[in-house]
């Protein structure tokens, strides 16, 4: 077993994530991370298609982040491991798992455009997993910069306790530095080394009344935090320059630590300025696996909750978060380590699905470049190879200690659509596509449509079956044809009916016979289909029963009015008769199928549509509108609840009502609104509509 490095002291490691709306700079971030902290000796700029963490070609033409790629950096004494995650509300997935296993997060905001649509939604995300928050505003050098404004909008829309522990000197063009409220200094970024070095000074003096001002909200505010110690909160009311740095840094830690408190820095990555405050304040500020304490465990066994340590020695806990398919070495499959060490050669046990599990090789990343690792420990973040049965949200543990860490749940896709490929040799191209595809993204599902023998993809949006497709061309070379997506609706029947059915074939040679006698009546919504044989006295003999029920089952799987299939109908075999020579399987099976269909056409049939559970969360300006649209999609609301400025309702829709609706939520709310959708039941269809789908 491999011993942990000196340098990657637990107590110095931080998981952090970067999160933010799309375009408010996180990819330029890490960027200036990875060069300061010397991972990188070349910046790559976004806009250039050169960034390192945006490998994926897709990524680089669009200018967006689609994977969240994890890289590895070391800054004054303590090991950093870095998730820069995407901002596009279609990959919302890739947000949050990279933030199941993060310890910490830092929140970009864009000084011009403050909170955006995707910046709720990623902090909603981080609120529902209780992952710490620093926030840096980005772009102070751009025109309409307002860091004040932004901090308002932190605390009015996310329901944040944003307090400034920086104050900036200049704005927009005349962004020169920022002044530290905790050392009371300012540092001004020198333009000839391009921001990376700057001077210490005294705090200018148009600034002083305002920084005091700023300093002692800060210092109010930690009070609160820390009720206890009581020597602070003296210090505070009494004489304030009392309080030494390391006072008031390790109340902030305990703030933030604690999810009381988002100190709020700021800079311009892209002008490289205010990186390395961020990068001090991550070490100092955020928590280590150890202050996340304790993680729930279930025990496999008994079902009970317990608490793992985190620490090198007790048995291995991973949570697998991420599955990707690498050009050079095949599967990877992601991992943090809650507990224990993980090291190569390691047999696991997969409790979510529990299969055994070998890992063969362990791999440190950097973005897409990899080094090999003997071991990982408690804290890492691994990328292990030879996992073959394991996906995202799979907890992988000790065979000697069997346990569920907490699992990840991810939405139901919202969009689908066919997929067929053009020739033969791509039929099996598509396939493997599809497979590893999925396996990499949870959102993405993939089914055959029974009727039509069409392969259908769904995900999460339109962006998002694009990427998807554009990967199927480009990594696997698929040539496909891509349709339009289609709605799977089911039919029942409402009455009790009976038929008498005789099947004969006679034409020259040995002939066809059979008769069969049965009645149907509906079952119980949701209890599927059940067919009986009350058979009795040999009247068809026993070897041909299992051949009427076959011909009923796939009578029932293809419906009579539109030619989807029967749901919920009891069937029962009460009579018929045979022939000593004519009779055969093949012949009662035809007479079975014919049967059914009739009797389903004497009692009543019906269409059923899947009837989507839809959670809609709208800022409150947006509420008639939001909701007068569900309306007219025949939703019928069932609850509403409000929180923090915005509506969270649920409504019942049908699923036929739900396309396009995406991009409609998006214009009628400014882009503010988000939704998720499940399927929830099968409902009628109304007879009009009923109508026209059997017309087509």
């Amino acid at each position: 077993m491999g011993k942990r490095p000196e340098e990657d002291r637990l107590d110095k490691l931080r998981n952090i994530g970067i999160m933010a709306h799309i375009d408010a700079g996180k990819t330029t971030v890490t960027e200036r991370i990875l060069y300061y902290s010397g991972r990188v000796h070349r910046i790559g700029e976004v806009h250039e298609g050169a960034a390192t963490m945006d490998f994926m070609a897709q990524e680089q033409e669009r200018g967006i982040t689609i994977t969240s790629a994890a890289t590895t950096v070391y800054w004054k004494g303590s090991k950093i491991n870095i998730i820069d995650t995407p901002g596009h509300v279609d990959f919302t997935v890739e947000v949050e798992r990279s933030l199941r296993v993060l310890d910490g997060a830092v929140a970009v905001f864009s000084a011009v455009d403050g909170v955006q649509p995707q910046s709720e939604t990623v902090w909603r995300q981080a609120n529902k997993y209780h992952v710490p928050r620093i926030a840096f505003i980005n772009k102070m050098d751009r025109v309409g910069a307002d860091y004040f404004e932004c901090i308002t909008s932190m605390k009015e829309k996310l329901g944040a306790n944003a307090v400034a522990v920086q104050c900036p000197i200049g704005s927009e063009g005349d962004f020169k530095g920022v002044v530290d409220l905790v050392a009371m200094k300012a540092y001004i970024y020198l333009d000839e080394t391009m921001g990376a070095d700057y001077k210490e000074e005294e705090i200018p003096a148009d600034l002083k009344d305002q920084c005091d001002e700023l300093r002692a909200a800060l210092l109010e505010e930690l009070a609160t935090i820390d009720e206890e110690n009581e020597a602070f909160m003296t210090k505070v009311l009494e004489d304030p320059s009392k309080l030494t740095e390391d006072e008031i840094h390790t109340v902030i830690r305990k703030g933030v630590c604690e999810n009381l408190f988002n100190p709020v820095l700021c800079g311009t990555a892209f002008k490289n300025k205010g990186v390395q405050p961020l990068l001090d304040s991550v070490v100092r500020w955020m928590p280590s696996p150890i202050d996340r304490g304790t993680i729930k465990g279930i025990n496999v066994d008994t079902d009970e909750e317990f608490g793992l340590e985190p620490k090198d020695d007790e048995p291995l806990a991973a949570l697998a978060f991420k599955v990707m398919t690498d050009p050079y070495v095949g599967r990877l499959t992601f991992v943090r380590v809650y507990s224990g060490t993980l090291t190569k050669g390691m047999n696991l046990i997969n409790t979510t699905n529990g299969k055994k599990e070998r890992v063969s090789r362990l791999l440190e990343m950097h973005a897409n470049n990899r080094k090999d690792k003997d071991a990982f420990f408690t804290g890492d973040i691994a990328a292990c190879i030879g996992l073959k049965n394991t996906k995202t949200g799979d907890t992988l543990c000790a065979e000697s200690n069997p346990l569920l860490l907490e699992k990840m749940e991810f939405p139901d896709p919202v969009i689908s659509m066919a997929i067929e490929p053009k020739s033969k040799p791509d039929r099996e191209k598509l396939s493997q596509a599809l497979s590893a595809l999925s396996e990499e993204d949870p959102t993405f599902r993939v089914s055959t449509d029974e009727d039509t023998g069409q392969t259908i993809i769904a995900g999460m949006g339109e962006l998002h079956l694009d990427i998807l497709k554009d990967r199927m061309f480009r990594e696997f070379n698929v040539e496909a044809n891509v349709g339009k997506p289609q709605v799977s609706y089911k039919e029942t029947i409402t009455a009790a009916g009976k038929t008498e059915t005789k099947y004969v074939k006679q034409s020259g040679g040995r002939g066809q016979y059979a008769h069969v006698c049965l009645e149907i009546e509906p079952n119980e919504k949701g209890k599927g289909n059940v067919v009986t044989s009350k058979i009795v006295g040999g009247v068809i003999p026993k070897e041909y029963i299992p051949a009427v029920i076959k011909g009923i089952n796939e009578g029932l799987d293809t419906g009579i009015l539109a030619g989807y299939n029967l749901v919920d109908v009891k069937v029962d075999i009460v009579f018929g008769s045979y022939h000593e020579v004519d009779s055969n399987e093949m012949a009662f099976k035809i007479c079975a199928s014919m049967a059914i269909k009739d009797a389903a056409k004497k009692s009543k049939p019906i269409l059923l549509e899947p009837i989507m559970k839809v959670v809609i969360t709208t800022p409150e300006d947006f509420l008639g509108d939001v909701m007068g649209d569900a309306n007219r999609r025949r939703g019928k609301i069932m609850n509403q609840k409000n929180e923090k400025g915005v509506v969270i309702f649920e409504a019942e829709v049908p699923l036929s009502e739900m396309f396009g609706y995406s991009t409609t939520l998006r214009s009628l709310s400014s882009g503010r609104a988000t939704y998720s959708m499940e399927p929830s039941h099968f409902e009628k269809v109304p007879t009009k509509i009923q109508e026209e789908i059997v017309k087509k």
